[in-house]
C-alpha cells in the first residue's frame, strides 16, 4: 500500500499519527529532530563525564605510552 505525504503549510507543530482510536508517530520537521537528537547526545555525553569523573585519574608518562603504541607508518 502506497501512501503519499503532502508537504505542510505550518511547519513548526507536529503531526499526530492515530491509529486505531491511539496516538501511534509523531511527524515533526527535520530540524526539530536534529536537535532533538543533539539535546539528547548532550544528555548522554553529561552522564558519560559524570561516571568518568567518579573514578581516579591515571596518568602515564610520555616514554610508557609511546612504548604501548604501535607505529601507524
Amino acid at each position: 500500500m502506497k501512501s503519499k505525504v503532502k508537504a505542510k503549510t505550518n511547519l513548526f507543530s507536529p503531526e499526530i499519527i492515530v491509529t486505531r482510536g491511539k496516538p501511534s508517530a509523531v511527524i515533526i520537521p527535520l530540524d526539530e529532530y536534529r536537535d532533538m537528537l543533539a539535546r539528547l547526545e548532550d544528555a548522554e555525553d553529561g552522564k558519560t563525564l559524570k561516571r568518568l569523573r567518579k573514578k581516579p585519574l591515571r596518568f602515564r608518562s610520555l616514554d610508557a605510552f609511546l612504548k604501548e603504541a604501535t607505529p601507524r607508518v
